[in-house]
């Protein structure tokens, strides 16, 4: 597997190497980019960072990769919150800003 340093330079073949997977059909090719477009949706709702904003942390790299890996080895298309990895949980938590408290401004008027 070649050095990934973005979110956005995942590939499924990248995908399908960390699952060491020999051979990939057609059928499974377009499993794995459907669960790349999971994971990373996914990563962007629970931080709420735009997808564009991903590519900062270059740790979201490997929770991508495992989300892709617990959702090929569930054969489920759905990550469930409450059951989340432990190590995506802690990292994800490290970036999230849409839990932080909204100040709303005045009106001056």
């Amino acid at each position: 597997m070649n050095a990934i340093e973005k979110v956005s330079d995942i590939t499924y073949t990248d995908i399908a190497d960390y699952l060491r997977l020999s051979e990939v059909t057609a059928d499974d090719q377009n499993t794995l980019e459907t669960l790349l477009s999971v994971a990373k949706s996914f990563v962007s709702k629970y931080t709420g960072q735009s997808q564009e904003a991903l590519d900062n942390f270059p740790d979201f790299v490997i929770v991508i990769l495992i989300l892709c890996q617990d959702m090929w080895d569930n054969r489920a298309l759905y990550v469930d919150k409450s059951n989340l990895n432990k190590v995506v949980d802690t990292i994800l938590g490290m970036h999230s800003v849409n839990l932080l408290p909204v100040v709303e401004e005045a009106d001056n008027a």
